[in-house]
């Protein structure tokens, strides 16, 4: 059997980050773990190729070669999807769909051959054997939360590390959070589980292997989710990157009780760590309440953002404006919030009820959803019916995205930031980095039309932040996808 696997390419999004990609010479952010760990769990007598079409398009040879393709994505991957699926059943090719996208989908079983509707790792022996007898079911659904003790390591061979700014690997699911409009609690539950310290580190010991040196992102959509079993792998992870000479930076998502735990901090600054991403959402407390997003209130979120940084961990951070609760000023303090946080790279979006989350079932009781929506939250096309009047909300949120991001504000914001970071961990140049400063000053400091700020930046970074440069170029070609995106969303709508 010849099992093709393949990832759909993702919008152009703030996560996307494609246009600062082209500076380090990298096609894609990350690669499609969940595709190279379900790989493992294939037989090892079949065959198995993988294609990112992140990274290169998927060619009718690749579809000829195959005997069953197998894809996995999100909701906002779903038309790249769907046209590879068709493209797949026009060649008589079987097709499995996994991944988010099924628990957010209904109807992809119109598109596929087979769904799997949640956590593969007990249900993939079965499929395979009923492909293998020719008799798979049209739908395959777990019906518990797996240990993650039993999830294989990832199929690393699959990929080309080289054609990746940052490698990734997941050590727990779940979160004991209750966020209403978080689709995470409804897919993996609210008893977040953990792979043991072994697992990671043998995890990491395939990517140490493979050459790979640089940032390591866990996907975790909350590392400290369980921070019991947090605090007994983070000694093993130091360890493991000291004795190494520290060839990984680690890079995770975790809610902003984060900046409670001073052990914690300690810890996740020895082992390595130098970002981490924080829902904030809004400064609006009544809004945070009524998304019960309760670890968000009752505390200064600025002062949480300012502890993290001081264990020398760049703070990003997710907003949201489109609360039932957001007043009319919303805009206004979520840019006041950001700039006096000084968050280099602030991800704000539009609220999406996504279909399958407390929210999506809330508004559809009170007849205000008007399509399952795009899964991308930098859409201005509302899939619900919002509270404030829908022009203002979307010219407002327009507003925010106009502010922050052009280029006099960012740099600004990026000042303040690297006048108060203090970076602890500093990444060995390579040559590829001489080669991004490179493409930075050509692009940025020559061919774009905010030459000016950038070389008012760029002198300050290596005269004021000489100890931060290395962190200041990487945010100032952060800053041109996120500036360009803003651009291009603001002129397209």
């Amino acid at each position: 059997m010849k099992a093709l696997l393949v990832y759909p390419e993702w919008p152009d999004t703030y996560w996307s980050f494609k246009h600062a990609l082209p500076f380090e010479g990298k096609k894609s952010a990350y690669p499609p773990l969940g595709l190279m760990t379900i790989a493992t769990q294939l037989p090892a007598d079949w065959e198995k190729r993988l294609v990112d079409t992140n990274v290169r398009p998927l060619r009718g040879a690749d579809l000829d070669w195959a005997d069953i393709v197998l894809f996995s994505g999100m909701l906002v991957q779903k038309p790249p999807m769907l046209r590879m699926l068709e493209e797949c059943r026009r060649r008589g090719l079987k097709t499995v769909v996994g991944g988010p996208i099924t628990s957010s989908v209904g109807e992809m079983g119109s598109y596929a051959d087979h769904v799997v509707i949640g956590e593969a790792e007990e249900l993939m022996p079965q499929l395979v054997a009923d492909i293998e007898a020719g008799k798979a079911k049209p739908v395959y659904r777990a019906m518990a939360l797996p240990s993650l003790e039993k999830t294989p390591l990832p199929n690393v061979g699959l990929i080309n590390p080289r054609y990746y700014s940052g490698m990734a690997i997941q050590y727990s699911r779940g979160c004991p959070f209750n966020c209403e409009f978080c689709d995470i609690i409804e897919i993996y539950g609210r008893v977040p589980r953990t792979k043991t310290p072994a697992q990671v580190l043998a995890e990491l010991d395939l990517l140490y292997d493979a050459k790979w040196r640089g940032s390591v992102f866990i996907v975790d959509d909350n590392f400290i989710g369980n921070k019991r079993k947090v605090k007994e792998l983070l000694p093993a992870l130091a360890e493991w990157n000291g004795r190494r000479d520290r060839p990984f930076t680690f890079f995770t998502e975790a809610s902003v009780n984060l900046a409670d735990d001073a052990a914690l901090l300690e810890m996740m600054r020895s082992a390595g760590f130098t970002r981490v991403f924080l829902g904030i959402e809004t400064p609006v407390e009544s809004s945070l309440k009524q998304a019960q997003k309760m670890q968000n209130t009752r505390r200064s979120l600025l002062d949480s953002v300012r502890r993290i940084r001081e264990y020398g961990m760049e703070v990003m951070a997710g907003f949201i404006v489109g609360f039932d609760n957001d007043p009319e000023d919303v805009f206004d303090r979520q840019v006041e919030f950001i700039e006096e946080s000084a968050i280099p790279l602030a991800m704000v979006g539009l609220l999406q009820a996504v279909p399958g989350t407390q929210l999506y079932r809330r508004l559809m009781k009170e007849g205000r959803i008007l399509h399952e929506g795009f899964g991308d939250n930098m859409d201005f096309r509302l899939n619900f019916i919002p509270k404030m009047n829908p022009e203002r909300l979307v010219e407002g949120y327009r507003s925010i995205l106009e502010r922050i991001y052009g280029a006099e504000a960012y740099y600004q914001r990026v000042r303040r930031f690297l006048a108060d970071y203090h970076p602890v961990h500093h990444k060995q140049r390579r040559f590829t980095d001489y080669i991004a400063f490179c493409r930075s000053v050509l692009k940025q400091g020559v061919l774009s039309p905010d030459r000016g700020a950038y070389w008012k930046f760029l002198i300050d970074a290596a005269t004021r932040y000489r100890d931060s440069f290395d962190v200041a170029m990487t945010l100032a070609v952060m800053g041109y996808h996120f500036q360009t995106l803003t651009r291009l969303a603001c002129e397209t709508e």
